[in-house]
């Protein structure tokens, strides 16, 4: 498993949106279509919610890559 670390600036960043910023998901359609399927997992628990808040401290799966929040 890939496992890189994304630092982000506010309280939160939406799911989608992350999936995009950090690489994980080419387009917005791509990360929608994901979360939607049920491929993602927020904190080891798979995530439908489009615009989950993620937060510093949260660990973010898409297929073999993984993603820890700072």
């Amino acid at each position: 498993m890939k496992t890189k670390n994304f630092k982000i600036t506010g309280e939160y960043i939406e799911l989608i949106k992350l999936l995009k910023a950090s690489g994980l998901c080419a387009m917005g359609s791509d990360a929608k279509y994901c979360v939607s399927n049920g491929n993602v997992k927020l904190n080891g628990n798979v995530e439908l919610r489009l615009r989950a808040k993620v937060r510093p401290g949260d660990k973010v799966e898409l297929d073999s890559n993984e993603v820890i929040i700072e």
